[in-house]
């Protein structure tokens, strides 16, 4: 060999599609093909962006719904040595303009749904971008003014005759923009190289389950993650190389995703907790089997109150922890101590770090606190899959990285077996009379109450104590909720979880939780209600 083994990403295709050719892809839309036919597809979209001008060095965005189409995206795009931006779609239209502008975007890839998005964007771009639309159904008549293609044209009136580069395996492949309390919205990139090793780590550390829980070969799987967030957490590159049977649910409907469920088998899929909630409280929830279905849990804490709906319902349901930043996967709750007990606490734990990642727990001085289960610090992490730095932000990268290690900006403690628990967010730490207070662990306890659907604990200004926490729950149908959720934070108090100081002054009961544009509980968003008599 003249020069070292690359690692990229077309390898993730390649075996699948050559061992397992006849493997199914279903799309939301009633669409069927198989992973022979997905090969051909990658080839011809890659032919047809190459014709287009586009190639090694450009940034090809995408504004679309969970496809097939964006699956082709993930290969097609990096593997002609592009770099895959994937916008998100829920920010607001000026996050939207600067994300496009900081990635320096070539070309945009847009489903007919977001043109009302887009299109009076276009005369502030920095720099003209090919337009490519994409829809549903079979496109027909003329193009809008200023696209230069339709995907179907790309993907489906030429033979593939793509020139594949031979790729750096350090090239930048991904690039989407994470949002954070202040400031513009922050680039985070992955490498050809980084994108493979996260992929070959979790396939591992999930595949080597025993039993059926974990991820297997003859699993099914279906994202309800947004594509656009972290690759949809890096499953559909796993899922590929896997060469599972996968289904793209397109729109997040209740109703749509649980008869997909059903219809194909789905034995697989992540989400975050306010949208297993949103299924689970669905009408068409009562009549569905999920009894097969395996989850993992991501994006915010894994309250048991929610574990244990999941678990009446048979799910299999297992906490997992990462951020934008580790592209993403950190750690995941034990499935092999959760196959003997029936304790929810193992399932809704933070859980053990997944292979080749290192975590550590620190004081501000980066010393590692003790691994007892109490003692809590900052949570850092060091795994060959880690972004490098935020895209065109020096200074933001220095903060991300000091020490030599990445911040996650999440409070946790670690078990004497290993076992990581967060409790908190530093941003979101609750701070009375200079004590911490856990909002997880009040929002975990209260979850617990009948009648709560969903709960979030923040601190409010107070002269005395600095900080007092409050509790703002959305419930249903139980009058005496308040006065349970208040009893159960006093036995917690009693048996020593809590401090007395822990006790909300407060609980709210709104209507719906605001949330961040990839489905988070936003507690910024409730302490400015609460500030402003929103909340009451």
């Amino acid at each position: 060999m003249d020069q070292p083994f690359q690692l990229n990403i077309a390898q993730l295709l390649r075996t699948p599609a050559g061992h397992h050719p006849e493997q199914k892809l279903h799309d939301g839309e009633g669409e069927t093909f198989t992973y022979r036919h997905l090969d051909a597809r990658i080839d011809r979209l890659a032919s047809g962006l190459q014709r287009l001008g586009l190639g090694v060095g450009s940034t090809i965005a995408v504004m679309d719904w969970d496809t097939t189409r964006y699956l082709q995206c993930f290969f097609a795009v990096p593997m002609i040595g592009a770099t895959l931006h994937t916008i998100n779609i829920r920010l607001s239209p000026e996050q939207v303009l600067y994300t496009i502008n900081h990635a320096g975007d070539d070309a945009i890839i847009v489903h007919r749904d977001f043109l009302p998005l887009l299109l009076p964007l276009l005369p502030r771009l920095d720099r003209p971008a090919k337009l490519i639309l994409c829809d549903d159904g079979s496109d027909s008549g003329e193009l809008p003014a200023g696209f230069a293609a339709r995907f179907t044209d790309l993907v489906g009136q030429h033979v593939g005759t793509a020139s594949y580069p031979n790729i750096d395996e350090n090239t930048r492949a991904t690039l989407f923009y994470t949002t954070g309390t202040t400031g513009e919205p922050k680039g985070v990139s992955y490498s050809h190289r980084q994108l493979v090793l996260h992929t070959l780590a979790v396939a591992a550390g999930l595949g080597t389950v025993p039993g059926s829980s974990g991820l297997k070969r003859d699993d099914v799987y279906m994202p309800i993650t947004p594509l656009f967030h972290v690759h949809g957490w890096g499953f559909p590159y796993i899922a590929t190389f896997l060469g599972l049977k996968q289904v793209y649910p397109g729109r997040y409907e209740p109703a749509r995703l649980l008869r997909l469920i059903g219809e194909h088998g789905v034995t697989f899929s992540h989400c975050v907790p306010t949208i297993l909630a949103m299924l689970l409280n669905a009408p068409e929830a009562a009549t569905a089997d999920l009894s097969r279905w395996k989850v993992l849990i991501g994006g915010s804490a894994l309250p048991e109150g929610l574990a244990r709906q999941a678990r009446d319902k048979g799910i299999d349901i297992h906490a997992a922890y990462g951020l934008s930043e580790t592209c993403p996967f950190l750690t995941h709750a034990d499935m092999i101590a959760s196959r003997t007990t029936a304790e929810l606490s193992v399932r809704t734990a933070t859980g053990k770090p997944a292979p080749l990642v290192a975590v550590r727990i620190v004081d501000q001085d980066m010393n590692d606190v003790a691994h007892d289960g109490r003692s809590t610090g900052e949570v850092v992490a060091r795994a060959p899959w880690l972004t490098e730095g935020y895209f065109r932000s020096e200074a933001a990268t220095t903060e991300l990285w000091r020490g030599g290690w990445l911040h996650t900006g999440d409070v946790g403690h670690m078990a004497p077996d290993g076992t990581l628990r967060i409790t908190d967010r530093l941003k979101d730490v609750i701070k009375s009379g200079g004590e911490w207070i856990s909002s997880l662990t009040l929002e975990d306890i209260a979850s617990t109450a009948p009648g709560v659907s969903e709960v979030a604990a923040v601190g409010v200004p107070d002269e005395r104590w600095g900080e007092r926490p409050v509790l703002v729950t959305v419930v249903s149908g139980e009058d005496a909720v308040d006065a349970t959720i208040r009893s159960r934070i006093a036995a917690a108090v009693e048996r020593g979880v809590l401090p007395k100081w822990a006790i909300p002054d407060r609980i709210c009961r709104v209507g719906a939780l605001p949330r961040t544009s990839v489905g988070k509980i936003d507690k910024k968003k409730i302490r400015q209600m609460l500030a402003s008599g929103d909340i009451a």
